[in-house]
């Protein structure tokens, strides 16, 4: 493909294979690599896989936004027994300029026993969480996922406003009051941690 192409979103550009992935304004479904933004074709080497990337570039500041398997930042605003909802604060660990919302539905939260999830033990608003992006959704939210051990809650608020700290793979504790709240908490790479404190 010619580097001046113009993509529109949604466009669909090459096929994912061993040499070619998703980029900065692209996303892979099943089995090809589209854009995801207005702009140009750019295709560049991976210095360590020397896997060939393909971006969607454009003129605007902005240009991440995210994508399906992306691995987002996202602070939890409401929850109900059948979904959680976000907003996205970040694409790894690049800060999002515009509002994008995300949506944790009951059976995505963990691997495991999904039909015995309770939501209300797994976030609380206020949380900061890492999950995997596993569908656009619709206009209104991206699909999120925290049923990986490295997804889920990284910055937990307890019910006194106080950052607490995780003591098992289900639960935090409020290091003023002792008490114990349920989560799903992330095993998280200090990265995660050091970007989402940004946001508190």
């Amino acid at each position: 493909m010619e580097a001046s192409r113009i993509c529109v979103p949604g466009q669909r550009l090459c096929r994912v294979d061993d040499m070619h992935v998703p980029g900065n304004g692209t996303y892979a479904s099943d089995g090809f690599i589209y854009s995801s933004i207005l702009g140009y074709w750019n295709e560049r080497v991976n210095s360590e896989s020397k896997e060939k990337v393909i971006d969607v570039l454009n003129s605007y500041a902005q240009t991440v936004i995210p994508f399906i398997n992306a691995i987002v930042t996202a602070r939890v605003t409401n929850i109900n027994p059948r979904y959680c909802k976000c907003e996205i604060l970040t694409v790894g660990d690049k800060p999002l300029s515009d509002f994008y919302r995300g949506l944790i539905k009951k059976e995505d939260v963990r691997t495991t026993e999904k039909d015995r999830v309770e939501l209300y033990k797994c976030f609380r608003p206020g949380d900061i969480i890492i999950a995997r992006v596993i569908s656009l959704g619709d206009a209104q939210s991206y699909i999120l996922s925290t049923a990986e051990n490295e997804l889920g809650v990284i910055i937990g608020m307890s019910q006194d406003g106080i950052k607490m700290v995780p003591t098992s793979w289900c639960k935090m504790q409020c290091p003023k009051t002792l008490n114990e709240e349920f989560r799903k908490v992330a095993k998280v790479q200090k990265e995660y941690i050091r970007i989402a404190e940004h946001f508190f």
